[in-house]
C-alpha cells in the first residue's frame, strides 16, 4: 500500500527527467510519485531539444492548469514539491486548497517579490533582453547554464548535466515572472495571508545564481501575517541544481521528511 503521493513539479529549461533521482528514492521509500511535463514537453529530452517549437508560446497560466487537473484528479491529496518555476507552481497550487503540504525549492518568485539580485538578472537576462523572443522557445548556451545552474561543478561535468537534462524553454515564462509585479491580474498572484493553505517550506541553495537565498527569503517573508505554517531552509555550497547535484539525498529527505511530518504526521 503507498504511503501517499508526491507530485513532482520541475522548472524552465528543464523536464521531468530532473527528477530522477528524487522520485527512484521516494519510491523506494513506499510512495507513489507523479512528475507530470509541462505543456509542450511531452518527449524525452533529445526529442524535445531537436523540436523545441511545441514549448514555444506556453505560459504560467497553462502550466498551472496542467498540474492542478493532474492533482484533481488524484483519489488523494499529495505532498506537492516544485523547483525553481516549479517552486512558483507550487505556492499557487496551495493557494487554491490543493495539497496535504507544499516544498518550494529554489523557487521563482511570485508576484510581490520585490529583490532583484545581480546574479538573477544575469541568469535570465537571454530572454527578457530580446523582446522579440517573447513567444519563441529559447535554449541557454552551456557558458549560460553553467553560470546559472550549475556554478559549483567544474565545466566538465557541468557539460555532462547539460547534455542530460537541458532543453529550450518558453521564453513567455520569464516575461510574465519579470512582469508579474506591474500586473494585477498576474500569473502567479497568491494570496499571501491565506491561513487555510497547507504548510509550505522553502529549501535554498546557498550558491544558486538564478535564485540566492536573498529571492527566497523575501519570498517566505511575503507570508509573514498567514497563520498558516511557512518555513525555511537552506544548504550552503549548492547551487540552483540543487536537486540534481552531489548531496541530492541530503535535500530529498529532508524536504520528504517535513512534508510527511506536516501532511500525515509522520517523524
Amino acid at each position: 500500500m503507498s504511503r501517499g503521493t508526491v507530485v513532482l513539479i520541475h522548472g524552465l529549461w528543464m523536464t521531468p527527467r530532473s527528477w530522477e533521482g528524487w522520485a527512484e528514492r521516494y519510491r523506494a521509500q513506499g510512495y507513489r510519485v507523479i512528475a507530470p511535463a509541462w505543456p509542450g514537453i511531452d518527449e524525452e529530452v533529445e526529442d524535445t531539444r531537436r523540436n523545441p517549437s511545441r514549448t514555444a508560446g506556453v505560459g504560467l497560466r497553462e502550466v498551472i492548469a496542467r498540474y492542478e487537473e493532474a492533482i484533481r484528479d488524484l483519489d488523494e491529496a499529495p505532498v506537492i514539491m516544485g523547483h525553481s518555476f516549479g517552486g512558483a507552481v507550487t505556492q499557487v497550487l496551495l493557494d487554491r486548497g490543493l495539497g496535504r503540504a507544499g516544498v518550494a525549492i529554489d523557487s521563482a518568485p511570485v508576484k510581490g517579490v520585490l529583490p532583484l539580485p545581480y546574479s538573477t538578472l544575469k541568469s535570465a537576462f537571454p530572454v527578457p533582453g530580446h523582446p522579440t523572443r517573447r513567444n519563441k522557445a529559447v535554449p541557454l548556451t552551456p557558458w549560460q547554464f553553467h553560470y546559472g545552474f550549475t556554478n559549483t561543478l567544474s565545466e566538465k561535468e557541468s557539460a555532462a548535466v547539460y547534455e542530460r537534462y537541458h532543453v529550450p524553454g518558453s521564453a513567455r515564462v520569464l516575461f510574465q515572472s519579470a512582469f508579474a509585479n506591474f500586473n494585477p491580474r498576474a500569473a502567479t498572484k497568491v494570496d499571501v495571508r491565506n491561513g487555510r493553505r497547507a504548510p509550505l517550506l522553502f529549501i535554498a541553495g546557498g550558491a544558486d545564481h538564478i535564485v540566492p537565498p536573498t529571492l527566497n527569503r523575501a519570498n517566505r517573508r511575503l507570508y509573514r501575517n498567514s497563520p498558516a505554517v511557512t518555513k525555511y531552509r537552506e544548504f550552503p555550497g549548492r547551487s540552483h541544481f540543487i536537486v540534481g547535484q552531489d548531496g541530492r539525498q541530503e535535500v530529498a529527505d529532508y524536504a520528504l521528511e517535513w512534508a510527511a511530518h506536516h501532511a500525515y504526521g509522520r517523524g
